[in-house]
């Protein structure tokens, strides 16, 4: 029968401070002290797995007691001066106590009596309390080592007596050394690729580095190839993910989906898959500079590779793509269909705008903005110069709204303006207009028309008011009329292209430019205290009947006695019946005599 196989793990675990790896501020710290003679009490080893923490211990204990070499690292707790004890399993007060016992026998033969003790932040917190004591005031023999991977669980007042060794994460590279020459020893082939995937699947731990190399060799035997390794491993390969690169570069979508499913269907996970992509665009963004090769854990020909595709791309389009990947590996967590999530995240790869592209978008935005500049400013110049633009001095511009010529004098024949359909009075909203401020007249006056022969007054835009039983009035919104001046005997106006019916023109607000026009002269020089312009066609009740800006009779400006400026019964500021404005005879400002 052969002999019984030892795992590489165990085989080769070191049994000096030399074949320690990557730890030699640890080593030299030890040794120094080894010779100097100034051993401290008390030890905590700290980081991550597999990096030799135990390892670390079981040397220190050995060189200090000299035990020969021969001797197993394993069965070092098998002599009397070295104890190993698992805090995970033995973490209670009573095995504290049953230390503290052990701990006041001298050693039986060497200088110290050396405690081990692993994972001892699965201590409880009464055991690190009993044991307290213990480190403040030790034995002369006895020396305590604790290694863990989370010394923030460990009570500070244990940390204080301790001195403490914090343990570095192994380089790829140096992985890769250490595994060659256990292949050399083990007498297998293995190429430096290779050696690199097992490197970088162990994540800077060299126990796991020598577990997974095991693994390949049970799989491929002693000739192992790279295919092998990526099939045992179930590592996504690196064509993978330089095919899926040339698609990306190519915005090449059936390509990038043909890969996803061959990712899938070869059993690779997605989620580490998403982590060899993301770690794939890292290596890319450091190859585009030759300084930052070093960083790029991976074979001189691999390097290679990363250099020569990187230049595909800018450093803005790497960090989106590296951004891309990395949120993608939170999403994929909560997906309820983590396949699609994963086509999506790689859609948006390969449709992602390159930043060239979008530098030459924003340079013919630039170049495209400054000829509109230059061309508004020839424009505006154009402008200033056309005489009645507004650009000289002295100067009025005309509202563009203003379609009809100026008023004429009232001595022009008036004209019966046309009666609105009565549907049109019953469509208009019920709501008295306030009173707005009379305006101002223009510095230059026009002239004020004489009453007309036959009774018939003139309103505030010239337009003859004939007396009528009933007047008509379409309304419209005031938000939607502007006024304009229309000359006498004229029916019908346009304002703002709605037809308005009536004797009297509706508007929004007063504007100044009606008492600007020739021939126009508003209430307010005739003495009259109603504005005409605020008028918008509502209607009030009052007395008898409906009244609106004008009275029953059908003149805005005059009543039964003739008087062109009050009324009895129906002007809004100046009714007898309900309006805080007038007086009991009706008008504030009229005369017997009717002026």
């Amino acid at each position: 029968m052969s002999e019984q196989y030892r795992a590489l793990t165990r085989k080769y675990r070191p049994v000096n401070f030399e074949d320690i790896v990557s730890q030699e501020h640890v080593s030299s710290t030890l040794k120094n002290a080894i010779e100097q003679n100034r051993l401290a009490h008390a030890y905590l080893f700290c980081g991550p797995r597999g990096v030799g923490k135990t390892t670390m211990a079981r040397v220190l204990a050995r060189t200090i007691n000299e035990v020969d070499a021969d001797v197993d690292g394993e069965a070092l707790s098998n002599t009397l001066n070295i104890v190993e004890i698992d805090a995970a399993s033995n973490n209670g007060v009573d095995d504290v106590r049953a230390l503290r016992e052990r701990v006041r026998i001298p050693p039986q033969n060497g200088r110290y009596k050396v405690y081990i003790i692993d994972e001892v932040h699965m201590l409880s917190k009464a055991a690190f309390n009993a044991l307290l004591k213990t480190l403040e005031e030790p034995p002369a023999h006895a020396i305590f080592i604790f290694a863990t991977t989370e010394p923030h669980k460990v009570l500070p007042t244990i940390l204080s007596r301790c001195q403490r060794f914090d343990f570095r994460r192994i380089k790829v590279d140096e992985i890769v050394d250490r595994l060659k020459n256990i292949a050399v020893a083990e007498q297998i082939s293995i190429d430096e690729e290779s050696l690199h995937v097992v490197a970088r699947k162990a994540d800077g731990a060299l126990r796991d580095a020598l577990g997974i190399l095991d693994q390949v060799i049970a799989f491929c035997g002693t000739d192992i190839r790279h295919e092998d390794v990526l099939k045992a491993l179930n590592v996504v390969g690196a064509d993978i993910l330089f095919d899926l690169t040339r698609s990306i570069v190519e915005h090449d979508s059936a390509t990038g989906m043909q890969l996803v499913d061959r990712v899938l269907l070869d059993g690779h996970d997605i989620q580490e898959f998403l982590i060899g992509l993301t770690e794939h665009f890292r290596n890319l963004y450091f190859a585009r500079e030759a300084d930052n090769l070093s960083l790029i854990e991976a074979s001189g020909e691999m390097k290679a590779r990363y250099r020569e595709v990187s230049a595909s791309f800018s450093e803005d389009d790497l960090m989106r793509l590296l951004h891309i990947t990395n949120e993608a590996q939170y999403k994929i967590r909560e997906a309820h269909q983590p396949r699609i999530q994963l086509e999506v995240t790689v859609l948006k790869l390969i449709r992602m705008e390159r930043t060239a592209g979008l530098a030459e978008l924003m340079r013919e935005i630039r170049t495209l903005q400054s000829a509109l500049e230059s061309n508004g400013a020839g424009s505006k110049s154009v402008s200033e110069s056309t005489p009645g633009s507004g650009g000289e001095p002295g100067t009025s511009r005309q509202s563009p709204r203003q379609t009809t010529p100026a008023a004429t004098p009232a001595s022009a024949p008036p004209s019966k303006p046309a009666q609105a359909p009565a549907s049109t009075q019953a469509s208009a909203p019920a709501a008295k207009p306030a009173p707005a401020p009379a305006a101002t007249p223009a510095s230059s006056p026009a002239a004020k028309p004489a009453p007309a022969q036959t009774g018939d007054s003139h309103n505030l835009f010239g337009a003859p008011s004939i007396n009528r039983t009933q007047n008509r009035l379409s309304a419209v919104p005031r938000d939607e009329v502007t006024i304009t001046s229309r000359p006498a005997g004229s029916d019908q106006e346009d304002v703002s292209g709605l037809a308005v019916s009536g004797n009297l023109a509706l508007a929004a607000k007063p504007r100044s430019d009606i008492h600007d026009t020739p021939g126009l002269q508003s209430d307010t020089e005739a003495g009259s205290g109603s504005d005409g312009s605020q008028s918008t066609g509502d209607s009030e009740k009052s007395g008898d009947g409906v009244i609106s800006d004008g009275n029953r009779g059908g003149s805005s400006e005059s009543n039964r006695g003739g008087n062109p400026e009050s009324n009895h019964k129906g002007n809004p500021e100046s009714s007898h019946d309900g309006n805080p404005e007038s007086n009991p005879e009706g008008n504030l400002e009229s005369n017997p005599e009717g002026n």
